[in-house]
């Protein structure tokens, strides 16, 4: 994928990886439209980057991704890059009283949307690639957030037939898969101590240019290559089992 010339459209664009990776493309002279649940989180990112454009959707909603698709169709019809980027993350047990509402949340955007919005958008004929974040956790899961582990894993696999499908109709399928990074996902201070986003964004960016269409970066790149010896005793370090 050439990382100029680009008309870009990132989900979940206002913070954390969304964010980096919408910054990186403004300097590499795309044009980036961000979109967001929060208008106020749209409003901070585009004051720190006002060559971007914004958008308020909440992608767990069928109607809003359809809205949205409808809205880039009529405005931005020569888009050429999705991202799907935004995931929620949240810290449960099967046995809390809320465990299914929050399953079904994670679900709701970490596959439905983003399945969805690959659908709709590879109706558009200026569509030339599709970027999907994973995560390291597709590989071995991290059992505080079991069922966010599991949407990653089934998002990389999906990923993977998508790449096989979209190839005829001339659609590049990139995939992202971070390792944990200091952002906020899962809540505030959870991830301090891991990597900055902008270590990550810098050595993607650099396996972009190289051509790879599988960008990973540290305990990713590990657990991507690992066999089932080394992500078994990964996965008992990880949850202290």
């Amino acid at each position: 994928m050439k990382i100029s010339n680009h008309k870009i459209l990132i989900t979940g664009g206002a913070s954390g990886i969304g964010y980096g990776i919408a910054e990186r493309f403004v300097k590499e002279k795309n044009t980036v439209i961000i979109i967001g649940r929060r208008e106020s989180s749209l409003k901070e990112a585009k004051a720190k980057i006002p060559a971007l454009i914004t958008r308020q959707c909440d992608i767990s909603s069928s109607t809003e991704r359809i809205e949205l698709f409808n809205w880039i169709s009529k405005e931005h019809p020569d888009l050429t890059v999705l991202v799907n980027n935004a995931g929620i993350q949240q810290w449960m047990n099967v046995t809390d009283a809320d465990f299914y509402q929050k399953a079904k949340d994670e679900i709701a955007v970490n596959i439905e949307a983003p399945l969805h919005l690959s659908s709709l958008f590879l109706q558009l004929k200026s569509l030339n690639t599709i970027m999907n974040v994973t995560s390291g956790l597709s590989f071995v899961p991290l059992i505080k957030v079991p069922v966010y582990s599991a949407t990653k894993a089934f998002f990389h696999s999906f990923t993977l037939s998508l790449r096989a499908l979209a190839k005829p109709k001339g659609v590049e399928v990139v995939e992202i898969i971070p390792p944990a990074l200091n952002t906020d996902l899962g809540g505030k201070g959870l991830h301090d101590q891991a990597p900055p986003v902008s270590d990550f964004i810098d050595s993607i960016f650099a396996q972009l240019a190289e051509g790879s269409d599988e960008l990973t970066f540290g305990f990713s790149e590990n657990m991507s290559k690992a066999g089932q010896e080394i992500l078994g005793g990964t996965f008992k370090r990880m949850n202290q089992l």
